[in-house]
């Protein structure tokens, strides 16, 4: 069974609605069948409509070239209509601005958002991110004769940033450079103009939307990229059906070379970021950038950081959900002795960020208040537990389709890049290559 077989199919465990769905299918073409003999053909019913969320505003993504255009262009525009129609569908672009893009998904404004949205974890509990379409970085533009001159000289105080409003950029700015005087441009379209803005000595942009602003201004330099992002189409949480379809289209699309095809019509890069490995780092990644969200509750409610029974009982699910997706897809599972390392090497990477995390936050008597308690596990139970529990079962059926690929393992030098913003001790790190030459090379 392909990729796109087995995440195509939901329920995972119950048959009987395909079944039932089959039938109705047949139904419908008999009874339109005996409609052709009744009388004239009728008209076709028009395509169902796609709704997807679009910025307009990001190259090489979504941009609108000017007023009199009312479709977007861009890689993202590409990928939709490609997507679209291998399920013939047509598309209503449903234009979004980033400040409000969490809102509008969460309102169901469009079936999802596909305009080079950044994976990011307050993004993964508020909705449900696709398998990634490619990579990017944040970088920093700076006039040629600026005495900036690489990251380190970036921090000092009082420097004048010029960002996208509302934007992940935003957030990553606030980050790496909490001295600056950040100055959110509610249209990230006028970014690269403020740097005419008396008191704003840069812009940041990424580094697959710098090359269309170095072009559109001459006499700047790039310095960066000084961070690693993926890209994913961002879907409302409950969309499940519409995640799963797109998923396995993402799959096949890497698996024939259409992915390939439009990054290289984009600029972007040739990261092969759907195919079942990277998929699975990528996974992974996400998971891990929960934990510290994690250890936030366990500090304010008081819980040890390691709970051995619990990790056996995280442990044992985990191996019986990739024996189960497994069986249920048809294909022969890794080893279970290689898929209890991968897991084991996820918890123990799980543990190391979140005591990194308490060590650069210690708690204090306000912390531990019942009110802060008290938000603090409701956070937990409404939002970032579903999600751990969502992407345990992307990972799971990952696993197995990592496992039955066929690819070479990753070199630990990607492993440790893919999960670089996690600055995971060595230790870490080796055990979860180790863990994926196992799973890959099981079946070999």
């Amino acid at each position: 069974m392909s990729g796109m077989d087995i995440l195509s199919r939901r329920p995972r465990r119950n048959r009987g609605p395909r079944l039932l769905f089959a039938i109705a299918f047949a139904l419908i073409l008999g009874l339109a069948h005996l409609g052709c003999l009744a009388g004239p053909p009728r008209s076709p019913a028009p395509p169902e409509a796609l709704r997807i969320g679009t910025s307009g505003d990001y190259s090489p993504f979504s941009r609108t070239t000017g007023p009199s255009e009312d479709e977007p262009r861009g890689f993202s525009i590409d990928l939709a209509e490609a997507y679209a129609a291998a399920s013939a569908r047509r598309i209503e672009w449903i234009p979004f601005a980033w400040p409000t893009l969490a809102d509008d998904l969460e309102r169901g404004r469009f079936d999802f958002a596909l305009s080079g949205v950044t994976v990011r974890a307050d993004r993964s509990t508020q909705g449900r991110f696709s398998l990634p379409v490619t990579v990017s970085g944040a970088v920093v533009l700076v006039p040629e004769g600026s005495p900036l001159e690489g990251a380190e000289t970036l921090g000092r105080p009082g420097l004048g940033l010029a960002v996208n409003a509302g934007g992940h950029l935003e957030r990553t700015a606030r980050a790496l450079f909490p001295a600056a005087r950040i100055l959110p441009v509610p249209d990230n379209g006028s970014v690269l103009d403020r740097l005419d803005d008396p008191g704003i000595d840069a812009v940041v942009t990424d580094s697959l939307e710098a090359p269309h602003w170095l072009a559109r201004r001459p006499g700047l330099r790039a310095i960066g990229p000084l961070t690693r992002d993926r890209k994913a189409a961002w879907f409302p949480i409950g969309a499940e059906t519409e995640r799963a379809r797109f998923d396995a289209w993402l799959l096949e699309a890497e698996r024939d070379g259409t992915l390939a095809r439009l990054r290289r019509a984009h600029g972007l890069p040739a990261d092969r970021t759907a195919e079942p490995t990277a998929a699975l780092l990528a996974r992974l990644d996400e998971r891990l950038s929960l934990m510290a969200e994690v250890a936030r509750v366990k500090q304010v409610r008081g819980r040890a950081i390691e709970d051995r029974p619990r990790e056996a009982t995280v442990l044992a699910r985990a191996v019986a959900a990739v024996a189960s997706e497994a069986k249920a897809s048809g294909i022969a599972p890794p080893s279970e002795a290689g898929v209890r390392a991968f897991y084991r090497a996820q918890i123990e990477a799980a543990k190391s960020i979140q005591r990194a995390w308490t060590a650069a936050h210690p708690a204090d008597a306000a912390s531990r208040e019942s009110e802060t308690a008290r938000a603090a596990e409701a956070r937990l139970r409404e939002d970032v537990r579903p999600a751990l529990l969502d992407l345990g079962d992307r990972i799971a059926t990952l696993v197995v389709l990592a496992g039955a690929s066929g690819e070479r393992p990753p070199p630990r030098a990607t492993v440790e890049a893919q999960l670089a913003r996690h600055r995971l001790p060595a230790r870490d790190l080796d055990a979860i290559h180790a863990s994926l030459e196992r799973l890959l090379s099981g079946n070999r």
